[in-house]
C-alpha cells in the first residue's frame, strides 16, 4: 500500500509541474514547436490530435532556415529540399482521396497570396505537394478535393452497381496458377496422373465439379429447372400455335374435347403424391356418405355429405382447401349427394320420401313438397321411402329415381318441377344406375346381378342378361365416352365389359373382358375418372380397402395403395374433371386428397 501510495504522489506532481508555466520542459516543448515547420505540425495534429498554433507560416517563395549546426558535416548541406524529403503515400487504395496537382498550384498561389496580406493563420495547402489523405478525416480536406479512383486498379463491384457481373468474377483468377500436386487434398482434382499446374478458371471449374459430386443436385432443383424449361417451350407454342386457336374460339361446343392430350397412363406403377386433406377445414362428424367434385373443371370445388347431416363445400387448391359453406338438413339422414351436371346445384338425398335441392348461385335450398312417386301408388305404404339411389342423364334433364319393386322413375328435371315423366319396371328392386353417353340408354343393375339396358325414349328393355361371376352384383358404373362398363359384387369381384359388344352379342350372356379380384368383400365404391384410364374400386367392409386398375392393361397399380398408407375405411371415392386429384372420404369423416402426377397440368 506504501508503494502505491508513491506512485500517486509522483503522478501528481508531474501533473502539477506541466501546469506551471515557469518550468523549463514547458519552455523548451515551445522551442522545439517554434523550429518545426507546417508539414510536421500538420502531421502532428492529423496524429496526435493536437491544436496548431497560430503563426504565420512561411510561403512558397521563402526558403526555410536550417541552422547550421544541424548540418555541420553532413555533406548535405547544398542538397534541394526535394532530395532530402519523400512524402511516404503506402499502398495505392481505392478509397483514398487525392489532390490534383494542376489544381493544388493553382490553390497554393492564391493561399499564398492571402497569407501575406492576412495575419489570422489559417490552414492552406502546399503547392506541388500531392496529399493523401483519409476519409475518415473531413476535418482535413480541402473543399476543392475530388474523390478518384487510381486508373490501376479495377473498380470496387461491392460499390459498383452497373457491374453486378463483376460480384462474380474477378480478375486476378486468369492469372492464378495453381499446382494440383503441392498438396494432398488437391490430387483428386486432377483427371491425369500427369496433369499438374492449372490456371484460375479451370480450378474453379474442377472444384465446382468436385463439388457436385459430392453433394448432387437436389431432386426438388432438377423438377424446377424441369418445370421452368417445359413452361418456356408451351410458351413458344403458343406463340406458334395461336391462329390455331380462332375455330376454338369461335365454336359454340365446349372446350374440353379441344384440350392438349396426354400421352397414355402407363402400367404397373402409379405415381401419387398425398396432399392435405381435402375437408381439413371443417371435418365432418361421423362417415362421409358421398363426395364429389363440380363438373367443371375450371372450378376447383368438391362437396362433402356426412351422417352429421351436413353438406360442406371446400375449395379444392391443393395447399390450404378453405371451406366455402356448410348446408345442414336436420330432418333428412343424408345418404347420396351428387352435382347437377351443369354445376348449377347439388340434389341430397336420403332415407326419406323426399329430397333437397341446393341451388349454387342463389344459396338456397329447396325441399320437394312430397315423393315424386307417391301419386302413382295407391296408398302410402307402398309409395316410395327411400330416393338415395339416382343418377342425373349427361344432359341433366332427367333424373332416375330407383324405388321399390324394381320400379325406375324418371323425373323431369329441365322444368324445374321434378315431375315423374315415366316408369321402367325390372324383375328385382334396382341397386345400381349407368346413363350413356348420350343418354338414350339407362343401365339398371338388379340385386339378383340381372342387368337390364332400357331405351328411354320408347321405355323398352333393348338387353338382358345376368352377369356371371356376381354372385349378389351390387354397383354399375361406366365412363364418361362409354368405353368400359363395371360391375362390383357383393364377393369383391369386378367384371369389366365394353358396352359395344355387349349391346352387339346375341348370346345369352356377353363375356367380360376381365374380372378383378383383388378385393375379397363387397364393393360400396366403384368409379372411373374422366380420361377412362384409372378405374377405383373400394369396399367399406374392411380398412384400406382400394385398389386403383389402370383400365387398358386391366391390372391392378401394384405401387400404391400400400399396407402402410392411411386409408381407413373407404366410404366414398371421387376423381376430379381434369383427373388431376382423387379424394378417398372414410368413416373417420376425413376426406383425404391425393394428386395424380399424371395428369397434373403443371
Amino acid at each position: 500500500m506504501a508503494k502505491v501510495r508513491a506512485r500517486k504522489r509522483q503522478r501528481a506532481s508531474t501533473s502539477k509541474d506541466v501546469l506551471q508555466p515557469n518550468k523549463t520542459v514547458n519552455t523548451e516543448l515551445l522551442e522545439d514547436d517554434a523550429l518545426k515547420d507546417n508539414e510536421e505540425l500538420q502531421l502532428e495534429s492529423m496524429l496526435f490530435g493536437k491544436a496548431i498554433p497560430k503563426r504565420r507560416r512561411p510561403s512558397l517563395s521563402e526558403d526555410i532556415v536550417h541552422d547550421d549546426d544541424e548540418l555541420e558535416n553532413t555533406g548535405m548541406e547544398h542538397l534541394p529540399d526535394t532530395d532530402l524529403f519523400f512524402v511516404d503515400q503506402g499502398e495505392p487504395s481505392t478509397s483514398k482521396v487525392t489532390l490534383d496537382a494542376s489544381e493544388s498550384d493553382q490553390e497554393s498561389n492564391e493561399g499564398a497570396e492571402e497569407d501575406e496580406a492576412a495575419s489570422d493563420g489559417e490552414d492552406e495547402d502546399w503547392g506541388g505537394i500531392t496529399q493523401t489523405l483519409e476519409e475518415t478525416e473531413p476535418e482535413l480536406q480541402s473543399p476543392t478535393l475530388d474523390v478518384t479512383t487510381p486508373s490501376s486498379h479495377p473498380p470496387n463491384p461491392l460499390t459498383t452497381k452497373s457491374r453486378k457481373k463483376a460480384a462474380w468474377h474477378d480478375p486476378a483468377d486468369d492469372a492464378l496458377t495453381v499446382s494440383l500436386t503441392s498438396k494432398t487434398k488437391l490430387r483428386k482434382l486432377r483427371d491425369s496422373k500427369d496433369e499438374d499446374e492449372v490456371d484460375g478458371r479451370v480450378y474453379q471449374r474442377k472444384l465446382r465439379q468436385q463439388f457436385e459430386k459430392i453433394n448432387p443436385t437436389p431432386e426438388w432443383a432438377t423438377k424446377a429447372r424441369k418445370r421452368k424449361r417445359r413452361r418456356d417451350d408451351e410458351d413458344e407454342d403458343d406463340e406458334a400455335t395461336e391462329d390455331l386457336l380462332d375455330p376454338v374460339l369461335n365454336a359454340s361446343g365446349g372446350l374440353v374435347n379441344h384440350r392438349k392430350v396426354k400421352e397414355s397412363l402407363a402400367s404397373g406403377s402409379l405415381s401419387v403424391e398425398r396432399l392435405r386433406d381435402a375437408n381439413q377445414a371443417a371435418k365432418t362428424q361421423g362417415e362421409i356418405k358421398a363426395l364429389g367434385f363440380h363438373p367443371n373443371p375450371n372450378i376447383s370445388v368438391l362437396f362433402t355429405a356426412g351422417g352429421d347431416r351436413r353438406l360442406r363445400l371446400f375449395n379444392v387448391d391443393g395447399h390450404t382447401n378453405p371451406h366455402l359453406q356448410t348446408i345442414h338438413v336436420p330432418d333428412l339422414p343424408l345418404a347420396n349427394a351428387a352435382f347437377h351436371p351443369s354445376g348449377s346445384s347439388i340434389l341430397l338425398t336420403g332415407s326419406r320420401p323426399y329430397y333437397y335441392n341446393y341451388d349454387i348461385q342463389s344459396g338456397v335450398t329447396t325441399r320437394s313438397l312430397a315423393s315424386p312417386t307417391s301419386h302413382l301408388s295407391t296408398s302410402e305404404a307402398n309409395s316410395d321411402h327411400n330416393l338415395s339411389t339416382n343418377l342425373f342423364s349427361p344432359r341433366g334433364d332427367l333424373l332416375a329415381v330407383a324405388g321399390r319393386r324394381g320400379y325406375v322413375h324418371l323425373l323431369d328435371w329441365a322444368r324445374g318441377g321434378g315431375q315423374t315423366v315415366g316408369s321402367l319396371k325390372a324383375n328385382s328392386p334396382v341397386k345400381s344406375l349407368y346413363w350413356s353417353k348420350d343418354g338414350s340408354q339407362l343401365w339398371s343393375l338388379g340385386e339378383d346381378s340381372e342387368v337390364f339396358v332400357w331405351d328411354v325414349g320408347s321405355r323398352r328393355c333393348v338387353k338382358k342378361w345376368k352377369e356371371d361371376g356376381g354372385y349378389g352384383a351390387r354397383l354399375i358404373t361406366g365412363d364418361v365416352g362409354d368405353r368400359y362398363v363395371g360391375i362390383g359384387s357383393n364377393t369383391g369381384f369386378v367384371s369389366i365389359y365394353e358396352p359395344e359388344a355387349v349391346l352387339a352379342s346375341t348370346g345369352s350372356n356377353p363375356k367380360p373382358l376381365k374380372t378383378i379380384g383383388n378385393l375379397t368383400t363387397r364393393i360400396s365404391s366403384l368409379t372411373f375418372d374422366r380420361s377412362a384410364q384409372v378405374m377405383a374400386m373400394a369396399s367399406n367392409m374392411k380398412k384400406d380397402q382400394l385398389r386403383m386398375l389402370h383400365v387398358q392393361s386391366l391390372t391392378v397399380f401394384a405401387n400404391w395403395p400400400t399396407s402402410s398408407t392411411p386409408l381407413g375405411t373407404v366410404s366414398a371415392l371421387g376423381f376430379s374433371p381434369s383427373s388431376q386429384y382423387v379424394a378417398v372420404g372414410n368413416t373417420r369423416g376425413n376426406a383425404l386428397l391425393y394428386h395424380l402426377r399424371h395428369f397434373s397440368s403443371s
